[in-house]
């Protein structure tokens, strides 16, 4: 929470500068987004030309938490539903939009290391990295561990070493060899030019994960964070979020 009020300051500064320019004239959007949609999102920022696409990327909760505290991002894309549902529910986002869906899988150092398949991170000696509480990627881990009977579970949770505020924190710790295994987004393996290797889940315990995105009520630039919402979900957006290794969302969302 100690970025918040920076985050608040820097948002209130590009207000001013833009002051008195009509919504169609504004050519910044700023975007707080998932830091596992870094890649997608750099990607397709350089290619959407109804504004000049900003990025604030870090932890789906942290960013929330931000929002509720004043910031006013144009737009919000969460590694979740619930958060954005939330904010919904909270009058600080316009109704949420599922775009993407991605999956949960065990990242390890691609060089090789003591976990080889899911049932060595049962083993003495082996260090795991996983997200925090709060933010997506360690509610998704929670919940593939709380499908475990409860020997093997806590034989797992005895082997964590860290839990990072996002998967930024889960990725930097095996390329340092801080950590032999965590669990990640396999997009962000895809990410690691090579770093990482990915483990799948067996499929009883792979978590649904999929991805949600809103505008900011009292955006500044409302008509550009909706054409970034409009084309994320069937435009240049798309491409660039199934080059990442997104998945697309179901044909109906309920």
């Amino acid at each position: 929470m100690g970025r918040v009020p920076a985050l608040v300051a820097a948002l209130a500064i590009l207000a001013l500068v833009g002051c008195g320019s009509s919504d169609d004239d504004r050519d910044e959007l700023l975007v707080s987004a998932a830091t596992s949609l870094k890649s997608a999102f750099t990607s397709y920022g350089e290619q959407f030309d109804r504004a000049e696409a900003q990025f604030s990327f870090a932890g789906s909760d942290e960013l929330a938490a931000q929002i509720r505290s004043g910031a006013k991002p144009d737009v919000f894309a969460s590694a979740n539903r619930a958060l954005p549902d939330q904010l919904y529910d909270e009058g600080l986002v316009e109704r949420p939009r599922v775009f993407a869906v991605n999956r949960l899988v065990l990242a390890v150092p691609a060089d090789g290391g003591k976990v080889k398949r899911f049932d060595d991170l049962t083993r003495k000696g082996v260090t795991i990295a996983i997200g925090a509480p709060g933010v997506p990627v360690g509610v998704y881990t929670r919940k593939t561990l709380d499908a475990l009977d409860p020997t093997t579970r806590a034989a797992i949770l005895a082997n964590v070493r860290s839990e990072e505020p996002d998967v930024g924190g889960i990725a930097a710790k095996l390329g340092q060899r801080a950590a032999d295994a965590g669990f990640l987004y396999v997009t962000d393996v895809a990410a690691a030019n090579g770093r990482l290797k990915a483990i799948e889940l067996p499929k009883t315990l792979r978590p649904k994960v999929a991805y949600a995105i809103a505008v900011v009520k009292g955006a500044p630039h409302r008509k550009a964070a909706q054409a970034f919402v409009a084309d994320l979900l069937n435009g240049g957006g798309e491409h660039a979020l199934q080059k990442a290794g997104f998945e697309p969302p179901p044909a109906e969302q309920p």
